[in-house]
């Protein structure tokens, strides 16, 4: 089981795959994911630009794996995980028909990652592995998925978010301790609101937000937390809610245009996060704002 065999290169399909749910209309960038039932046999996967990982999803299947140097042969189980870097292809021969979980990261978005962190190992750096269990990796994978299968998606920003802990975790550095402030400064806190405000109608990434700190994108995460007391993602979508809202009870633009004006996808996207933080809908923030000003209206009448 220890012996190097080399991946046939011409080794032949033998089962098929289909993909059940893709990320390539959420507009998604440097990263992605796609559920994929995968048939029993064998697949062969060549060598991409971008790293990949397979996270199982469901029954326990005995599968037969093979890229680089390595080789295992183990039934993996819901959760588990397969990790292969930008460059490798990989063989895999499953014994039954399984669901994959796949998460994609172009090269330059680890590599971005990678240079931010100030790690302890200089050279951290993604490394294949094979069923991979941990619970902390799981937890960011299942959240991606809820994203890719929700009939609203969420900002983008959140996915980017969980892509980015996703390469962190995969990596395993951790910041050098005693060299990272814990907080904004109130100076640059206010720039990135002040951005985040300006910016709500258009595409806000997190690269964009911790340009505006000058920080790296992991420490920028974390001190916007630390002084906010939310993620970068759940503020954006809050500030959100909030300019449609006050939109909607200005009464003078159609729910469409406001879903743009306070950057939203489409009006339904809108209407979802409205309904999740308000607890109402937007006809009915229109409904109450057209009852306050009838009863104005009759109050300064004398009614």
């Amino acid at each position: 089981m220890n012996a190097v065999t080399p991946i046939p290169a011409l080794a032949p399909h033998s089962g098929s795959r289909m993909t059940l749910r893709s990320s390539r209309a959420l507009g998604w960038q440097d990263f992605g994911a796609e559920l994929v039932g995968v048939s029993a046999g064998l697949h062969r996967i060549p060598a991409f630009r971008h790293h990949r990982v397979g996270v199982h999803v469901g029954a326990p299947v005995t599968a037969h794996c093979r890229t680089d140097s390595r080789r295992l042969s183990r039934i993996q189980a819901h959760g588990d995980a397969d990790v292969i870097p930008a460059g490798l292809e990989g063989q895999w021969t499953d014994e039954a028909a399984c669901t994959i979980f796949s998460v994609w990261f172009a090269a330059e978005f680890a590599q971005r990652t990678v240079e931010q962190l100030a790690l302890k190992s200089s050279d951290a750096q993604l490394r294949p592995r094979f069923q991979m269990r941990d619970p902390r990796f799981q937890h960011l994978a299942w959240a991606l998925q809820a994203e890719l299968e929700a009939d609203d998606a969420s900002d983008p920003l959140y996915a980017e978010s969980l892509c980015t802990a996703m390469v962190v975790r995969l990596i395993g550095g951790s910041p050098e301790s005693g060299k990272l402030r814990r907080t904004l400064a109130p100076r640059t806190a206010a720039r990135v609101i002040e951005f985040i405000d300006a910016h709500l109608d258009q595409r806000l990434t997190l690269d964009d937000l911790a340009a505006q700190a000058q920080l790296s994108v992991p420490h920028f995460k974390l001190l916007f937390r630390e002084t906010l007391g939310v993620p970068v993602h759940q503020y954006v979508v809050r500030r959100r809610v909030e300019r449609a809202k006050a939109l909607l009870l200005e009464g003078r633009l159609s729910a469409s245009q406001i879903a743009l004006d306070a950057g939203f996808a489409h009006q339904s996207h809108m209407a979802h996060w409205i309904g999740r933080l308000l607890g109402v809908t937007p006809r009915e923030l229109r409904g109450a704002a057209r009852d306050e000003a009838v009863s104005v209206e009759q109050r300064n009448s004398g009614h």
